[in-house]
């Protein structure tokens, strides 16, 4: 579970995101203080040219009226000039690449994540938290310079103006002010939890609709629309109830703004009134006073419909930012180094390793793979062979002792040049939706299309992709979800003997072939593995048969190593799960 995220770290995270546009939050801070001095320097000039209306002659109303009617055009046409300098510096060349640089960023971060963490967090969940981000930073930033800041200026000036005709007009909305803004804060921390919570929800609704939707074709095949309907139904429930707390908490600080305003208003008139009957107030004045009262109510009660909006962008980044923002599992050492393989040799040291919350698995657990070594693992299911290949891989990291590869723990280098150097074919390979020409690629980026043509003729996939309307350019749909279980697992071989690197480690890599395609395959693989350290996982003990080697695990320890007759020989575990295959394949426990 992340921590939780502060203030401080919100707007931390904020000011990282604008350093690089100075220039647009210049805009933003000059436009709000030309809003700020307008909302009171209009007025006042209307004062004036109403006061000199009263005063003057007909005759001479163009010779006083002139200047102060020039004035008054003048400052709409520098508010109207702001904005269109705002439009450009902000909206148009600022606002996009802010939302580019937040995406970039939390998907950077979350690039370096561990495998664990994806384990924890729906892949929907995590993108509409990007999405949030990349959204409610913006928003929040132009709620605070163009709404609290160019608001608050234009408050101070506003107070200042109506303490020139009289300080009781000041100290109305002085002391007005002064409440809405402890309500206001009163309330912040309220607001601000029951939206974190609302948005919560929001990205597991998300998360559980990407999640249903993944996996649709079980959802049909296992009959369970409705069951599905109904948990989503129960998560639409507890949404709607935390939306609703937070709409009741706005609507009653809505009221109670809504007639405050109603009360100050009251009093200004009633003391314009009388001042006007005493003699101490000018037509200019009661016209000032009511256009900056207005003015002040209604950017006031648009402000509280601001803040609404802010708690909501406020929610939404504080539970964006506690998923997202948090220090890796698994991250390089602070002088990390590139991983050099000359030899391909992997030694296990003392390793001791357990899940979170877990018996350890591993214990003391000390073996050597010999370079250019064929190693077979079997075993029962969670004996063990996963978890010491995720452990090579560096998907986890040890609870204690190291794992070495040609002398070089693999703590002490980076983890891009770790899986630089390893080859992995996975019993079930998830493809990109792409081309199948850029799938195939991902296993060497340089390659040519000459090389990837050549890699898919020895993973037997050249004439099936032929096959398709569109050949190497065929975009393989979502996971790959257009192609079959075996074609691909013919890609994602491919791949690997595109990428040629010197460990390489097989997961049940021909599981999902027919007959036929797997003996072909199984040669292309043999010749692949020459020259490299290779491990192979097989629950098929027949596909063991060649290795040097085959290290038998149960329940976490190497029980037996050795050749394939000399295991059976021995009489061990090894020879009754050879005597227990069923098609060639291990039963699933004992």
């Amino acid at each position: 579970m992340a921590s939780d995220i502060s203030t401080r770290q919100v707007a931390s995270f904020i000011y990282k995101m604008i350093r690089p546009f100075p220039g647009g939050i210049f805009a933003m801070f000059l436009v709000a203080f030309t809003w700020a001095i307008d909302l009171s320097v209009r007025p006042y000039i209307l004062k004036i040219i109403l006061n000199r209306m009263t005063e003057v002659s007909p005759h001479d109303v163009f010779d006083y009226l002139t200047l102060p009617a020039c004035a008054y055009l003048f400052m709409s046409f520098l508010l109207t000039t702001s904005y269109r300098f705002y439009g450009y510096f902000v909206e148009i060349k600022m606002i996009p690449r802010l939302r580019q640089r937040i995406a970039l960023s939390s998907v950077d971060t979350l690039l370096k994540q561990s495998h664990q963490y994806y384990q924890n967090h729906f892949a929907g969940s995590l993108t509409n938290k990007v999405n949030d981000l990349t959204g409610s930073v913006p928003d929040m930033l132009q709620t605070i310079i163009d709404r609290f800041f160019s608001h608050g200026l234009a408050l101070i000036i506003a107070i200042y103006t109506l303490w020139q005709v009289n300080i009781k007009f000041a100290l109305f909305i002085l002391i007005w002010t002064t409440l809405f803004l402890g309500g206001a804060f009163m309330f912040s921390k309220r607001l601000a939890r029951l939206s974190d919570i609302w948005s919560e929800w929001g990205s597991t609704i998300t998360g559980k609709i990407v999640d249903v939707l993944s996996n649709i074709l079980s959802i049909k095949l296992f009959a369970r629309e409705a069951a599905e309907k109904s948990t989503l139904q129960t998560t639409f429930s507890e949404a709607v109830k935390a939306e609703q707390k937070l709409q009741w908490s706005f609507f009653w600080v809505w009221i109670c703004y809504g007639y405050s305003f109603v009360i100050v208003l009251g009093l200004n008139l009633f003391f314009l009134i009388k001042g006007r009957y005493e003699g101490w107030i000018t037509v200019g004045d009661f016209a000032l006073v009511l256009a900056i009262n207005i003015a002040i109510v209604d950017f006031l009660w648009q402000l509280t419909k601001e803040f609404s909006q802010f708690s909501k962008y406020y929610g939404k980044v504080t539970q964006a930012l506690r998923t997202i923002v948090v220090t890796p599992d698994i991250k390089d050492a602070p002088h990390a180094k590139a991983l050099v393989v000359a030899k391909g040799e992997i030694i296990f040291d003392s390793v001791q390793f357990h899940y979170k919350e877990a018996k350890a698995l591993f214990q003391k657990k000390s073996v050597t793979l010999y370079s250019g070594q064929k190693v077979g693992l079997v075993g029962y299911s969670g004996s063990g062979k996963t978890t010491f290949v995720n452990l090579i891989l560096r998907l986890f990291d040890v609870t204690s002792g190291r794992i070495l590869i040609d002398g070089q723990d693999i703590r002490d280098v980076t983890q891009d040049s770790l899986h630089m150097v390893i080859g992995m074919i996975p019993q079930d390979p998830s493809l990109f939706h792409r081309t199948l020409m850029e799938n195939i690629r991902y296993g060497r980026c340089e390659a040519t299309d000459e090389d990837v043509i050549e890699a898919s003729k020895r993973a037997h996939a050249h004439k099936f992709i032929q096959a398709l309307p569109e050949g190497y350019h065929s975009l393989v749909g979502e996971r790959g979800v257009k192609l079959s279980g075996g074609q691909r697992q013919r890609i994602a071989i491919a791949r690997a003997i595109l990428k040629n690197a010197p460990i390489l480690i097989l997961d049940e890599a021909t599981s999902q072939l027919d007959s036929v395609t797997e003996k072909f395959i199984q040669d292309s693989l043999w010749e692949l593995m020459q020259g490299k350290t290779t491990i192979v996982i097989a629950h098929r003990l027949s596909t063991l048969l060649h290795m040097d080697r085959i290290l038998v695990f149960d329940k976490g320890k190497i029980v037996e190593d050795g050749t394939h007759q000399d295991l059976l020989i021995k009489g061990g575990l090894y020879k009754t799960l050879w005597d227990a295959q069923v098609g060639g394949f291990l039963p699933d426990k004992r």
